[in-house]
């Protein structure tokens, strides 16, 4: 123990649990559970999960520095086609900090699903994503069904099989 500081040995601990405890999402996106709810500036107005109860909803956190990002938007935009009818709806959230940087990369890889936009990386800290893209499968009552990190394209049949799986599930309890 520091005898000119006796107690800093206590403060420094209580710091660093502080410290992890405001950093650790505060409500992450765990399967099971409601998805953590959110209101972002969207292309054409604002955007909220709340907007979505009763659709299946494909979330994905996105960047124009991500790679995997330009495969993943003509499957989403493929997905949206496909499975509008049936109740899906994609969001994609946009961390870019500079607004040029998204719409830049919109020109080239086109978007047919609603964008919204958080240049302080605010959500995906709520959601504990893990890498870029990320995304979570929401179903019609808000809860999470599945947690993706990443994209291949080898993953696309099992992630429209997700997908499948929720919206036949949604439409046997309507």
């Amino acid at each position: 123990m520091n005898k000119r500081f006796p107690h800093s040995a206590s403060l420094l601990m209580s710091t660093l649990a502080l410290t992890m405890m405001t950093r650790l999402p505060v409500q992450a996106a765990e399967v099971g559970h409601p998805a953590p709810r959110f209101e972002l500036p969207g292309r054409a107005g604002a955007i909220s999960l709340d907007a979505y109860k009763g659709k299946v909803v494909y979330l994905d956190f996105w960047a124009s520095w991500c790679g995997p990002c330009k495969q993943s938007f003509p499957w989403m935009n493929t997905m949206q086609e496909r499975y509008r009818d049936q109740g899906l709806r994609v969001v994609a959230i946009n961390v870019d900090q500079k607004s040029d940087d998204a719409s830049s990369f919109l020109k080239d890889n086109p978007a047919s699903f609603d964008i919204a936009f958080d240049p302080a990386g605010k959500t995906p800290l709520v959601y504990d994503n893990k890498g870029m893209p990320g995304s979570v499968l929401i179903g019609p009552d808000g809860k999470v069904l599945m947690v993706h990190s990443g994209f291949k394209q080898q993953e696309r049949a099992e992630l429209e099989r997700r997908i499948q799986l929720a919206l036949a599930a949604a439409g046997n309890a309507r």
